[in-house]
């Protein structure tokens, strides 16, 4: 049997297969990077402040290191990179879930002043952990409008 337009060839019975077009791919969000990039970066100065100062921070447990705290920033951005790839490769529900998920970690960084009031800390500390939280929520907002548009939903179902 010839291809015809619109027909994929026949199916093992013989009957003609119909081919459904893929839905067309949805342009990816320029402002969900640029929220992603602004919140790494807040990210990582506020890991990097907390770091290299770690002995000045109020109440933090004496068997967090340098180290450890770099290494939980790696940990943290690399499911950032890992759900903004998907995202960019067309696994939007897994990719914009795992952006969530990396968004919301940004919150733990209000845990300090579970520890310590916000008198407690310097300026430059609340100045970092007040920008990692702002624009973990601004990733979030940027997150669910990517999940909870009419095309998005098409093709997340």
């Amino acid at each position: 049997m010839s291809e015809r337009a619109g027909f994929g060839g026949a199916d093992p019975a013989g009957a003609p297969v119909r081919r459904v077009p893929a839905p067309a791919p949805r342009p990816k969000s320029p402002l969900l990077a640029g929220l992603l990039l602004l919140y790494a970066t807040a990210s990582l100065v506020h890991f990097a402040h907390n770091a290299e100062r770690l002995p000045l921070y109020p109440n933090l447990p004496p068997s967090l290191t340098r180290a450890k705290v770099y290494g939980a920033w790696c940990a943290l951005a690399a499911l950032g990179v890992l759900g903004y790839g998907l995202y960019r490769r067309g696994a939007d529900r897994l990719g914009l879930t795992l952006l969530l998920l990396y968004a919301l970690c940004g919150f733990d960084a209000l845990l300090h002043y579970q520890r310590a009031p916000f008198a407690a800390h310097s300026p430059m500390m609340n100045f970092t952990i007040l920008t990692e939280a702002c624009t973990a929520a601004l990733l979030c907002l940027g997150v669910l409008v990517q999940l909870l548009r009419p095309a998005s939903r098409a093709r997340l179902g």
